[in-house]
C-alpha cells in the first residue's frame, strides 16, 4: 500500500536528481522522505544536499521541482513548498488501497530475513515482576511486527541455569518442601527461604558454590535436580505469559554451550588476542583500551565459567544462524552488553541490534527477588482483570458471567501490553490503572471497542452481502474524514517497515491510536447505514477495510481484536 506510493516518488526523485546531475546515496531514507500534515508525503532532501552543494535548500528544492518527470501512476500532483517537495495521491491510489484492504490478507510483508529476537530470559528463581513484563512486551511485539514485515523470527528465551540463583533453588528445594501454589511461586518461596537461612548459616554458600562445580562438571544427580527445579519454574512463568499472549520458539540453556565445549572455544579465542591475564587466580578480559575499567572475568578461580562468557558461546550461536539476532535488555544491563558487544568484535562476531528499555514501575516499593519484596506479573494481571471485569459489568450488565470474565481477561491482558508498549523503550514509565483501562480515551480498550464497532457495523448492515464491497470505488467517499482514514488504513506497511528495522515497537502503538481516532471521527461524521444505497455501499466497503486494518494492527500488538464488548 503505502509503500507503493514511496517506492514511485523515491523513483521520481532519483531520476530529477540525475537530471539535475546531484547524487543522494542508497539507502534507507536518504531521501528524507516522511508522512506530513501538509502532504501525503514530503522530502526534505534538499537540506541534506545545500552543506554539498553550498547552495540555498530552497533553490535546490527548486531545480528538483523543475527536473520531476509528470509520468505518475499514483501521484496526483507534486507541490514545491519553499525547501521541501510535497506529494499527493491520486485517487487510483485510494481506489487500490480500499480494495487491498477489503482482503484479509492485505498486509503482507517484503522483508526476507531471518532474525532471532531473545526476550525475557529471566532468571528461573521465581515469578515474572512488573520488571520483566516490559522486556516480554516488547520482545513479543517485535516479533510479530518483524513477522508481519515478511521476516522468519524465532523468539528465544535463554535460561540461566548455571548461576547462584539456580543453585541457591536447589539448595533451597533440599532444605525446604515446594508448596501447592503456582509453580514460579513455589519456586521462589524456597529460593527466598534458602537465602535467609544463608544469613545465620554461611555453609549455605558453600553447599550453593559445590552445587555450581557439580552442574559444570556434569553430575548426573545435580544435573537432574536442577533441571526439574528449573522446568518447573519455567512453567509457572509460561503460564503468566500466557495469559498476555505471549510464547517463545525455543529455548536454549546456558549449560548446552559449556557442555558442546562452545565456552571453552571462547575463552580460547580471547586468549589469543592477547588482552587476557590471571588477576588473583581469575581469568580476565581487560578491555580498558575500549573504555571500560573493570575487566570481565571469564573463568572463575575454580575454573568455572561466568554468565557472560557463556553469554559470548550463545551470541555466536545465533550470529551463525540468523541474518539479524537481537537482544531486549533493561537500563542495567548496558554495561554488561557494551562489554559483551566489544568482546564480539574482538572475535570477528557479529553483534546483535540491543533494544535497552528503561523500567516500568507502579506505585509500590521495591521488587527484589532475593529479599521477597516485588510484585508478580501475577498479582499485575489478577488487579488489572479484577479492574476490567467491573468495567465490562458496567457497560454490559445483562451479559452472562462467563462472557464477563473473558472478555475482561481479554481486556486486562491488551489493556497491560498498550500501556507497556506505548512508550518509546528508552523512557521510564509508569503503569496507570485508569488510564489503561479508559475506554473512552487512548488505551487499548479504545482501540478493542473501536473494532468491535466496526464489527457492530458490519453486522447490522447485513454483512452477508459477499462481493458487494468489491465493485466499489473510493471515488464515492470524498469527505475529509472518509479520505483520511482510507490513507490512515495505507500507512500500515509503513509503519511495520519503519518499526520492524528501527526497532520501535512504540511506533505501531502510535499508529493503533490513530487509526482509531480516524474510525471514529468517520463513524461520528459519516453515517453508514442511513445513507443512500450507492455511497452506503462504499461506507459499509469503508467500515469492512477499517475492521480489517485495526484487526491486524492489534493482532500485531498481541492484543486480541474483540467482535463484541
Amino acid at each position: 500500500m503505502f509503500l507503493d506510493f514511496m517506492s514511485e516518488v523515491e523513483g521520481l526523485l532519483r531520476d530529477a536528481l540525475e537530471r539535475c546531475g546531484y547524487k543522494v546515496e542508497e539507502g534507507v531514507n536518504n531521501l528524507g522522505l516522511d508522512v506530513s500534515p501538509h502532504a501525503d508525503l514530503a522530502s526534505s532532501v534538499a537540506f541534506r544536499l545545500a552543506p554539498l552543494l553550498k547552495k540555498s535548500p530552497m533553490a535546490i528544492a527548486k531545480e528538483l521541482h523543475q527536473a520531476l518527470s509528470q509520468d505518475y501512476n499514483y501521484v496526483d500532483k507534486v507541490e514545491l513548498a519553499g525547501p521541501y517537495l510535497n506529494f499527493f495521491m491520486n485517487q487510483k491510489f485510494l481506489d487500490t488501497i480500499l480494495q487491498q484492504a477489503l482482503a484479509d490478507n492485505a498486509w503482507t510483508g517484503r522483508m526476507n530475513e531471518k532474525v532471532i529476537v531473545e526476550h525475557t530470559s529471566a532468571n528461573p528463581d521465581g515469578p515474572l515482576h512488573v520488571g520483566h513484563i516490559r522486556n516480554s512486551v516488547i520482545g513479543d511485539t517485535l516479533v510479530r511486527i518483524m513477522r508481519r514485515a515478511g521476516c522468519t523470527v524465532d523468539a528465544q528465551y535463554y535460561v540461566n541455569d548455571m548461576g547462584r540463583q539456580e543453585a541457591m533453588v536447589v539448595v533451597g528445594c533440599d532444605h525446604f518442601q515446594l508448596d501447592g501454589s503456582k509453580a514460579d511461586h513455589a519456586v521462589a518461596k524456597v529460593y527466598i527461604a534458602a537465602n535467609r537461612l544463608m544469613e545465620t548459616n554461611p555453609e549455605i554458600r558453600d553447599e550453593a558454590d559445590q552445587v555450581i562445580q557439580r552442574y559444570e562438571a556434569g553430575d548426573e544427580e545435580t544435573v537432574a535436580k536442577i533441571q526439574s527445579a528449573i522446568k518447573y519454574a519455567i512453567r509457572g512463568i509460561e503460564e503468566t505469559l500466557h495469559r498476555m499472549n505471549i510464547r517463545h520458539d525455543s529455548y536454549h540453556w546456558e549449560s548446552e554451550f559449556v557442555r558442546k565445549g562452545d565456552v571453552a572455544e571462547i575463552v580460547g579465542l580471547l586468549e589469543k588476542t592477547g588482552l587476557t591475564e590471571y588477576d588473583e587466580g581469575a581469568f580476565q578480559l581487560d578491555l580498558t583500551q575500549y573504555g571500560f575499567e573493570k575487566k570481565i572475568v571469564l573463568k572463575r578461580t575454580n575454573g568455572t565459567s561466568l554468565y557472560i562468557t557463556r553469554d559470548l558461546a550463545y551470541h555466536r550461536y545465533k550470529s551463525q544462524n540468523s541474518d539479524r539476532s537481537v537482544d531486549i535488555l533493561g537500563a542495567d544491563h548496558k554495561l554488561v552488553s557494551g562489554q559483551l558487544r566489544t568482546a564480539l568484535r574482538l572475535l570477528g562476531i557479529r553483534e546483535p541490534e540491543v533494544v535497552i528499555f528503561e523500567f516500568v514501575s507502579l506505585p509500590t516499593g521495591s521488587m527484589s527477588t532475593r529479599k521477597g519484596k516485588f510484585i508478580s506479573a501475577d498479582e499485575l494481571l489478577d488487579e488489572v482483570e479484577s479492574r476490567a471485569y467491573e468495567e465490562v459489568k458496567l457497560r454490559r450488565p445483562g451479559e452472562s458471567e462467563a462472557f464477563l470474565k473473558e472478555v475482561a481477561a481479554q481486556v486486562a491482558a491488551g489493556a497491560v501490553r498498550y500501556d507497556v508498549v506505548k512508550v518509546s523503550p528508552d523512557k521510564a514509565t509508569t503503569f496507570d490503572w485508569k488510564q489503561a483501562l479508559d475506554f473512552e480515551k487512548l488505551s487499548a480498550p479504545f482501540i478493542q471497542y473501536s473494532h468491535a464497532r466496526a464489527c457492530s457495523i458490519l453486522r447490522k448492515g447485513e454483512e452477508g452481502q459477499v462481493g458487494q464491497e468489491a465493485k466499489v470505488r473510493a471515488d464515492l467517499l470524498t469527505g475529509e474524514n472518509e479520505i483520511a482514514l482510507i490513507k490512515k488504513i495505507a500507512q500500515f506497511d509503513l509503519v511495520i517497515d519503519r518499526a520492524a528495522r528501527e526497532l520501535k515497537p512504540h511506533q505501531l502503538a502510535t499508529y493503533a491510536r490513530e487509526l482509531a481516532e480516524s474510525f471514529n471521527l468517520f463513524y461520528r461524521y459519516s453515517p453508514v447505514l442511513d445513507a443512500e444505497p450507492r455511497l452506503r455501499q462504499a461506507r459499509m466497503a469503508l467500515a469492512r477495510a477499517a475492521k480489517n486494518a485495526l484487526r491486524t494492527t492489534l493482532e500485531t500488538l498481541g492484543i486480541p481484536a474483540l467482535e463484541t464488548m
